[in-house]
């Protein structure tokens, strides 16, 4: 059973975040993950597109402008589920990232200033071989600086329990 000061978090939208969208970052996102479509990098063929200037491979949102140093996730989990999940035993040291679906509206050109914000969809209490663990879903919308709605995204997160710990494989 979920405990009721997590359960009642189903519904909390996180604060705004900002994220900066910058030409060089779109540059270093796309060699990361191999993408060498001139769109991201070569600003005149990007210039004569139909975008009429460099854009963001799908998926790439920029850098949030204000993020606690050495935060683990770009993601705004909102700040009252990630205290109830580490009161209640959940920490953010056994979260497994386990996906995400975007849906995409319009296209991220560099210097774009993005606002997102993320809101706790539903939350589901499984037990496994590894003990208890919440799976929380996660919706975030993006909007680009004249308040157009860029993207959604749907976030799946995995956290295992402190309390429970892994059971013992059954030929130990």
């Amino acid at each position: 059973m979920l405990p009721e000061e997590i359960k009642k978090l189903i519904g909390t939208r996180g604060k705004v975040q900002f994220y900066e969208v910058e030409k060089g970052a779109i540059r270093r996102f796309a060699d990361a993950v191999d993408d060498a479509n001139p769109l991201y990098y070569d600003e005149e063929y990007a210039r004569n597109s139909k975008y009429g200037s460099i854009i963001a491979p799908p998926g790439f949102f920029g850098w949030p402008l204000k993020q606690a140093r050495g935060s683990p996730l770009a993601i705004d989990i909102p700040p009252e589920l990630e205290s109830a999940f580490t009161r209640a035993g959940y920490p953010l040291s056994l979260v497994l990232d386990g996906g995400m679906e975007y849906e995409f509206f319009l296209p991220v050109h560099a210097g774009d200033v993005l606002s997102a914000a993320t809101t706790v969809r539903s939350l589901r209490e499984r037990s496994g071989e590894t003990g208890t663990i919440i799976v929380a879903f996660l919706d975030t919308t993006y909007h680009n600086q004249a308040g157009a709605l860029v993207a959604k995204q749907q976030a799946m997160f995995i956290r295992r329990s402190l309390n429970t710990p892994p059971k013992e494989p059954a030929n130990a």
